[in-house]
C-alpha cells in the first residue's frame, strides 16, 4: 500500500513539473516581435497609455515612429533601416504615402489612415521628439534613438 501512495505522489509531482516546463517553453518561444512601452509627454505630443511597439525593417539605424489618429489612438513602431531620411524609411515600409509637390512630400496617409484637409480640415502633423518639425519628413535626416511622430490634427 505504501508503494502505491509514493508512486501516486511521484506521478503527481512529475505532472506538475511537466506542466511548468511546458509553460516556460511556450513563453520562451513566443516571438511576436512586440514589446510594451510607455510613452512620455514631450512638447505638443502627449500620451500616458501603454502601447505595443511593433518592430519593422532591417538595418543599422533604429528609431521610434509613433502614429496618433484623430481619436487619440496610438500605434508605436521601432524602425530599423539603412535609409538616410525618415521619409525614405517610412515610405519603404509603406507606413506613409502622399503626393510630391514643389515643397516636398505632402503626407496624406499614415499607417493606413488617409486624411483630406480639403474635405474636413484634418491633416497629418509631423513631430520630432515631441516638437513640431521644422522640416518635412522627406528632408529630415534620421538620428538614431529619436522619436518621430505623425499626429492627426484638425485645422
Amino acid at each position: 500500500m505504501k508503494m502505491t501512495r509514493s508512486k501516486k505522489a511521484l506521478s503527481f509531482i512529475l505532472c506538475i513539473v511537466l506542466i511548468a516546463a511546458i509553460a516556460l517553453f511556450t513563453t520562451a518561444c513566443n516571438d511576436n516581435k512586440t514589446t510594451d512601452t510607455t510613452t512620455t509627454t514631450k512638447g505638443a505630443v502627449s500620451t500616458t497609455e501603454t502601447a505595443k511597439l511593433t518592430v519593422l525593417g532591417e538595418g543599422e539605424t533604429k528609431f521610434t515612429f509613433t502614429v496618433i489618429d484623430l481619436e487619440g489612438n496610438e500605434a508605436a513602431f521601432e524602425i530599423n533601416t539603412d535609409k538616410k531620411t525618415v521619409g525614405d524609411a517610412l515610405l519603404d515600409l509603406q507606413l506613409i504615402a502622399g503626393d510630391e509637390s514643389e515643397y516636398g512630400l505632402y503626407v496624406k496617409t499614415v499607417n493606413g489612415t488617409t486624411l483630406d484637409y480639403d474635405k474636413d480640415g484634418a491633416y497629418w502633423a509631423f513631430y520630432v521628439d515631441g516638437e513640431y518639425a521644422t522640416s518635412g519628413v522627406d528632408t529630415t535626416d534620421i538620428v538614431a534613438g529619436t522619436t518621430y511622430t505623425f499626429k492627426a490634427e484638425k485645422g
